[in-house]
């Protein structure tokens, strides 16, 4: 069974491989994407199934000032004994630029916990602890779901930021519980969609849809962008 996901402007392979609980190795083997090269805006991924706890897969880590074993291992939800198990290490102390493997665990439950997201766009002023101290989440955050690998914004430059947390029950599209503040976010229509499944699905109304996209009809198309 597999689903698939139009990318937007600002995503990453790895806050895809979040949003929807799989592993990036496995998203870029079965896209045959590689891993650093940047995402092509409007192409179309294939996300696979989840298949269980799956440790062989790694992520590629490089330790920063300030970093240490037990901040890492709290990070990507391991622990200080698996990253010196796998990176064969000999004591707890780390260098700078120094690279470590941190594997990739992923849930196979019917109901799995998964983070709602919202594209911010970075402006004048804007730093990571302001953006994170309005949306009530921290800088490592940011920087973990949008694969940052320093501190320094750009203006204009678009983030993943995490919102509320919603249950997933064995398939995406339930229920949507939306953030305290307004925000909007872009969604691609897909088959069998239709704007009362969507208004229902994002707790809005058809009207608020049209009126927000200038819609004339109810009439839609696959691949059809709309701001919800």
């Amino acid at each position: 069974m597999q689903t698939t996901y139009t990318i937007k402007r600002g995503d990453t392979l790895y806050g895809i491989s979040n949003q929807f609980g799989v592993s990036v190795s496995d998203l870029a083997s079965i896209n045959n994407i590689n891993i650093n090269t940047p995402l092509q805006i409007g192409k179309t991924l294939i996300i696979p199934t989840n298949t269980g706890i799956n440790p062989s897969n790694y992520i590629t880590y490089t330790v920063k000032k300030g970093d240490s074993l037990y901040s890492i291992a709290k990070k990507y939800d391991t622990t200080v004994n698996e990253l010196i198990s796998i990176n064969k290490l000999k004591n707890t102390n780390l260098s700078i630029g120094q690279k470590l493997q941190i594997p990739e665990t992923y849930n196979n439950e019917n109901s799995i916990t998964l983070p709602n997201y919202i594209n911010y766009t970075v402006k004048k002023g804007d730093t990571l602890y302001s953006i994170a101290k309005k949306y009530n989440i921290t800088p490592d955050t940011i920087i973990k779901d949008n694969s940052l690998q320093s501190n320094t914004l750009s203006i204009g430059q678009n983030l993943k930021i995490r919102t509320t947390t919603q249950i997933v029950e064995e398939c995406f599209g339930e229920e949507y519980i939306p953030p305290k503040e307004e925000t909007t976010i872009t969604y691609i229509v897909k088959k069998g969609d239709t704007l009362y499944s969507i208004a229902k699905k994002y707790n809005t109304t058809v009207e608020s849809i049209k009126n927000k996209n200038n819609l004339k009809t109810n009439s839609l198309t696959i691949g059809q962008q709309l701001i919800i």
